[in-house]
């Protein structure tokens, strides 16, 4: 970059003695309130149409939102719709509150109370800019003439509210010193104040002070020191509920919303994906979610969160990253292979452990809170190790393979990402499984057999197994006895060229329910000549069945040549 850094004037903090803020922590959810279809909906390409509004209104009911700002509607003849639509459509649940945003001007904010009229429960949102910036490059102003614009636009409002409040209108008030981040601290409480006394805020009917990063332009630290100077400072703080309303500019939103909150905030302002001027607005789904991961309730519904995102990114025509946090299509995906075995150790240990709280690394949350599923945590490509397969064969297949066979398996799905040079999916993976252990039947295979078992008077099992056997173009009978059907068929077949292979372990289950259920059997047997070991596996629906022909699986992925 050419040098021109000097010409940015650095952020100046607000000096405080005494914080507290960072030795709090957040315990409960703020009130939230979504702008998604106010500042949200002003920052598309293509602004959304009545009809989507309305279904993106009716998402936010469903989420759990109780106040939403529905738009601007002294603005345009569309946004005054809108707003007449929603009150004379009955699209209002009488537990939300509808919020409307207006400049501090008299004949937009006569405008609006004509837009409101019908409505039962109203925050009147109105807003004059005060920052040190503003008033010298826009308004060319002192700050007692931004008062002014201030305390007569809450005059005004207090008056013309009286009688709808009379006529049984809930009608609550907010102000924002819109750059409040740029405005100095000490006046932009001396506003706040003047505002409060205009609108006769009291402890039982408190405004909204809406205090919003505008323009992002300091650190989350910095503007919690700002804010809590501002609550300690402000006289009737307890005549006012202070809100945030975080932008994005430096990436900070969801850390100035939660710092923001720790200083003293009451409330969020927030869209869906953090939608927005410029960088966006602070996420709500992010916010929420970082809390249900301390276990705190955000009070708002996000287990569907694959439906909130078709009907965000069809409504709005924006898409919703891949990385997004916990709602991007890869967020709960690992593809590195550590990741993916500390994945599956984690899924094991809760399995055996029964423990009632979440504990699988790479996963901050259980992907199924938000309606996700399990298939896509895991995927495989050339990154991928040994665990990745193994899990994708669990939870994909219902095979859960043996812990020493997991390097094997693995070292098979290797071979072919990199040969495809791209991932593979779990359909690959198992078609790989099935060529390289189930579909081994050459060159021995099981044509038929025959057990015969007893038991003696001391409990102990005898078994005789014959059966008949081909080995390419020879078919031959043998026999064997031993103390279970295993050890039967294993002593059958040692006098057949097999006798250098010896038996190291055994596994087996189910992979299907019910009374037609099949099993599988795991056998890994190692080659005395060389030392080296081969696992076997077997399908059936009879129990006896399966773990014989995953001997001859191994024996049979014994005699295939290298590739």
């Amino acid at each position: 970059m050419k040098p021109g850094y000097q010409k940015y004037i650095p952020f100046q903090p607000q000096k405080i003695i005494g914080r507290t803020w960072p030795d709090h922590v957040i315990t409960k959810a703020p009130i939230w309130c979504s702008v998604d279809l106010r500042d949200g909906n002003q920052a598309l390409i293509d602004p959304m149409n009545l009809e989507e509004k309305l279904e993106y209104f009716h998402t936010l009911v469903d989420i759990g939102v109780k106040e939403i700002e529905i738009g601007f509607p002294s603005a345009s003849e569309t946004e005054y719709e809108i707003c007449r639509e929603l009150i004379e459509g009955g699209h209002i649940p009488e537990d939300v509150t509808i919020q409307v945003l207006v400049q501090a001007r008299e004949h937009l904010i006569k405008k609006t109370f004509e837009a409101i009229r019908g409505a039962k429960n109203v925050i009147l949102h109105f807003y004059n800019s005060t920052s040190t910036l503003q008033r010298k490059v826009v308004f060319h102003m002192e700050t007692d003439g931004i008062t002014k614009i201030a305390t007569d636009a809450a005059d005004l409002i207090y008056e013309m509210s009286q009688p709808l409040i009379a006529e049984g209108m809930n009608l609550r008030f907010e102000y924002s010193p819109e750059s409040f981040m740029g405005t100095e601290m000490d006046y932009a409480v001396e506003i706040c104040q003047a505002v409060l006394e205009h609108l006769h805020a009291t402890p039982e009917q408190k405004v909204i002070l809406n205090l919003p990063t505008t323009v992002e332009n300091c650190m989350p630290n910095q503007f919690a020191d700002m804010l809590e100077y501002f609550c300690k400072k402000l006289p009737s703080r307890d005549c006012a509920i202070i809100s945030l309303h975080p932008h994005n500019d430096r990436g900070c939103g969801v850390a100035t919303a939660e710092m923001g909150l720790l200083a003293g905030a009451d409330r969020v302002e927030a869209t869906l994906f953090g939608n927005g001027e410029r960088t966006g607005n602070v996420d709500i789904v992010t916010l929420a979610m970082n809390m249900w991961t301390q276990g705190i309730n955000p009070e708002l519904d996000f287990s569907h969160i694959n439906d909130i995102r078709e009907m965000y990114e069809r409504c709005t025509k924006m898409p919703v990253g891949d990385r997004q946090p916990y709602a991007g299509k890869l967020v709960f995906t690992a593809f590195s292979g550590s990741h993916q075995d500390a994945i599956n150790k984690g899924s094991q240990y809760m399995k055996q452990s029964g423990t009632e709280y979440w504990e699988i690394p790479y996963l901050p949350i259980d992907p199924a809170d938000v309606g996700r599923e399990y298939e896509p945590i895991i995927r495989i490509n050339s990154q991928s190790g040994k665990g990745g397969a193994a899990y994708i064969m669990e939870h994909n297949f219902g095979y859960d393979l043996p812990k020493s066979m997991h390097p094997e398996f693995g070292a098979v799905v290797q071979k072919e990402t990199d040969a495809v040079g791209k991932e593979i999916d779990p359909a690959r993976i198992l078609e790989l499984f099935q060529q390289e252990y189930i579909e081994a039947k050459t060159p021995y295979q099981l044509i038929k057999h025959f057990f015969d078992e007893s038991t003696d008077q001391n409990g102990h099992s005898h078994v005789t197994f014959r059966g008949t056997l081909r080995h390419t173009d020879t078919v031959f009978e043998v026999a064997g006895e031993g103390n279970g059907p295993i050890d039967a068929f294993f002593n059958a077949i040692k006098d057949e060229k097999m006798s250098h292979f010896t038996f190291l372990d055994y596994k087996s289950h189910a992979i299907t329910d019910g009374s037609d259920s099949q099993g599988v059997a795991y056998i890994l047997l190692q080659d005395q000549r060389d030392g080296k070991k081969y696992w076997g596996v077997g399908l059936s629906h009879n129990i006896n069945l399966a773990p014989l022909r995953a001997i001859l699986s191994a024996i049979n992925r014994s005699k295939r040549k290298p590739s």
